[in-house]
């Protein structure tokens, strides 16, 4: 089979004018950039909002191993399938940060023959979103710190001051730093740190805008640190929200690209999949739900995590209701839950996990149906979709529906990698299915629970936690958002993606844990609580065989290495 890249340049390209016409969007909302991305002007939303409405799907997943079960390549395999079936399907999903696409995890842009394309155009730079936050976002750091500058008549506290800055690099000599070192005219020193691009809360605050004036008002609220008298401080108080936004117009324009087989694809956003809710935009759902007959987005890491971010953040924000949701799973992802094996990113494949042992997947099946249960929670149908590797074995597969069938949830085994949108058929019209039934759709808990209460309700009921742990720090700090008026906010659980439970080392649905937290936090513009539990690596290293080695120009001037 050809390397990614080959597919992707051996692919014929639609006019963008053609992809878009097929979504019912003319060209004059487009802003071509190059011949084969455009940008859709925001105006697309109210020409679109009397077309028909699409199935929504959301696209998630059992816990991942650390080198991914191909959520992208399912999500554009699907996308791919209906036309298959006579339908027609619009694909959205987050845009790739350059951290790890030079790094281990190489670029989102699919694999195989389920892929969007332009590969190397997506998976680098794509129209320069991710630098428009990085500009916006260190615009407001260097306001905080000319505030100290200036005379601090904000009283911001230096020690207290929780906007940081950030690049779209995987640079951990950056985690922690002293800046305003050298004469009195260089600033204030105290220390702080970098974070990847992806991490910014401008980041999240593009991904739950509905429209430039939507954008302009969250970032006014972002808190960027606190007085003396620990009351919250504002990007609006500090002055930068208006420049910022200036810096993001442009940015808030979803992305418009195609498949290898010319379906639609909006590429915008790109939130951490942590510490933030890890989906893409608000917008783009706007304008992709009114585009055909079925819109498929996808949710960062396990369901979870991505998933319930999904329901109970971007659903409030964009007042969408999903229709049915995919749970991909693979042959690999359950043997190592079965707690036998050990799968290191960057390195081979124990050879143990290649061999045929249906038992394994059979062991490692309790994470299959704990994540169709918390796709349940929320009201919503679930279908199994078996990402199918070439080495996998029938017998394995077999294992699969049978711990699917037993949960009472549709099945279906894809290929879409190796044939395309033709492998994912059965999945596609497992789907279609799926979302004909009565939909029940709910959020986990009501805005008016208080904090901790909304904590309870995912640690116990997503996570299988026995109860919640709060450091004395942690509790000031909420007690603070409760008191600062943020106890109607969603919240985010910031934890490992490696396991349901908060400890990496845990395989399968642990139960009888408890949920350590030690320490909350205010994304007030994005409008959720996060909290940390565990070690959370805002800022990612390069690896020893780092992606970016292979990367290179050849002599005719083209990239090679790109994966």
């Amino acid at each position: 089979m050809l390397p990614d890249l080959a597919i992707s340049r051996a692919a014929s390209l639609k006019p963008l004018d053609d992809i878009a016409a097929g979504m019912g969007i003319g060209s004059h909302l487009l802003e071509p950039y190059g011949n084969h991305v455009a940008k859709i002007r925001l105006s697309a939303i109210e020409e679109l909002a009397g077309a028909p409405r699409a199935k929504y799907v959301v696209v998630s997943a059992i816990t991942p191993t650390p080198l991914g079960e191909g959520k992208t390549t399912t999500t554009v395999g699907l996308g791919q399938a209906f036309r298959h079936l006579g339908k027609r399907a619009t694909v959205a999903i987050r845009q790739p940060s350059m951290g790890p696409t030079f790094g281990i995890k190489g670029g989102a842009a699919g694999g195989g023959y389920a892929q969007v394309i332009p590969m190397e155009t997506l998976n680098l730079h794509l129209t320069g979103d991710m630098h428009a936050v990085t500009a916006a976002h260190n615009l407001l750091a260097a306001m905080v710190d000319n505030t100290l500058y200036q005379g601090n008549l904000l009283d911001l506290d230096p020690h207290n001051i929780s906007w940081r800055r950030v690049l779209d690099v995987n640079d951990r000599a950056l985690r922690n730093v002293v800046i305003g070192l050298g004469a009195a005219q260089d600033g204030t020193p105290r220390q702080t740190g970098f974070d990847i691009t992806a991490a910014s809360e401008v980041m999240a605050v593009l991904a739950l805008s509905s429209s430039l004036a939507d954008m302009r008002a969250r970032l006014g609220r972002m808190v960027v640190g606190y007085t003396r008298g620990r009351e919250p401080v504002t990007a609006e108080q500090v002055r930068g929200a208006g420049a910022m936004t200036v810096l993001m117009r442009e940015a808030l324009k979803p992305n418009l690209l195609q498949t290898l087989e010319n379906t639609p694809v909006l590429v915008h956003a790109g939130p951490f999949g942590n510490i933030a809710h890890g989906n893409s935009s608000v917008v783009a759902d706007l304008i992709g739900i009114h585009g055909g007959d079925f819109l498929i987005t996808e949710a960062g890491f396990g369901a979870d995590m991505g998933a319930e971010r999904f329901f109970n953040i971007k659903c409030r924000a964009s007042r969408l209701r999903p229709d049915a949701a995919v749970v991909v799973a693979t042959v690999r992802a359950l043997k190592a839950h079965s707690g036998r094996h050990r799968i290191v990113a960057g390195r081979p494949l124990p050879p143990a996990l290649l061999e045929e042992n249906p038992e394994e997947v059979f062991l490692g099946g309790e994470n299959l149906q704990k994540q169709i249960e918390n796709i349940r929670l929320h009201g919503v149908t679930p279908v199994v979709a078996v990402n199918a590797f070439p080495g996998d074995f029938r017998s394995e597969h077999d294992a699969i529906r049978r711990i699917a069938e037993q949960a009472g949830a549709r099945c279906a085994v894809s290929t879409h990698f190796t044939h395309g949108g033709r492998g994912a058929t059965e999945l596609a019209e497992a789907v279609a299915e799926a979302a004909d039934e009565p939909a029940d759709f709910h959020f986990l808990y009501s805005d008016r629970a208080p904090l901790r209460e909304k904590i309870s309700e995912i640690a116990t009921k997503v996570y299988g936690a026995a109860g919640v742990d709060y450091t004395p720090l942690a509790n000031s700090q909420l007690d603070s958002f409760e008191r600062n008026g943020f106890g109607g906010f969603p919240v985010c659980i910031a934890k490992t993606h490696l396991s349901i439970s908060s400890d990496p080392s845990l395989t399968g649905a642990p139960t009888g844990w408890r949920l350590p937290v030690r320490e909350a936090r205010a994304n007030v513009g994005a409008g959720f609580v996060y909290l940390i539990s565990g070690e959370m690596r805002t800022m990612p290293g390069l690896g020893t065989n780092a992606a970016a080695i292979h990367i290179d120009i050849d002599a005719n001037g083209e990239i090679v290495g790109l994966s």
